[in-house]
């Protein structure tokens, strides 16, 4: 029998995915995590173990849809150069926009604290409020975040080199 390639059967380059069970499920999964999770938090019965029902179902849902992934990527050849770039560009685009929430959080912040509005008592801090020393804990908290990721580049490195 003769090896028939990707391109043999396959007129573009675009991964059109066979109809699949997983997003639906995986959503009614996380459904039952997040309902149970606040059933648990406000100290229903059985709220802990719908919680843990949830967490395996969520599992179990991420695993089999991976698994798929995979499988279509790996042993079928789904994933050509361009389904491969199109999937490189989403992830970049996701960080794009977490960068953008996380400036539009900051943003938010400088905006209040350089000019407070009426509902603010014109006045940053809010009257109220006790902000905290930033040369204290957030210092602090700092300096042991990025020791950290320092400490794991040289430990990379250093496993690397070995």
């Amino acid at each position: 029998m003769k090896n028939i390639t990707r391109t043999q059967y396959q007129a573009f380059p675009y991964h059109l995915v066979e109809p699949s069970p997983w997003p639906i499920l995986s959503s009614f999964a996380m459904l039952t995590l997040t309902v149970s999770a606040v059933l648990y938090f406000h100290g229903f019965v059985n709220g802990g173990a719908l919680l843990t029902l949830g967490f395996i179902l969520v599992s179990g849902g991420m695993a089999l849809w991976f698994r798929d992934v995979i499988i279509e990527g790996t042993y079928e050849g789904h994933h050509t150069s361009f389904v491969q770039r199109g999937l490189t560009m989403g992830v970049a685009l996701f960080i794009v926009s977490e960068v953008f929430a996380f400036v539009s959080v900051f943003w938010a912040y400088f905006h209040s604290s350089l000019a407070p509005t009426i509902e603010l008592g014109s006045s940053w801090p809010p009257v109220g409020i006790e902000p905290l020393d930033p040369f204290a804990i957030p210092l602090l908290n700092t300096i042991l975040l990025l020791s950290s990721g320092v400490c794991h580049k040289c430990e990379f490195f250093c496993l690397s080199c070995a």
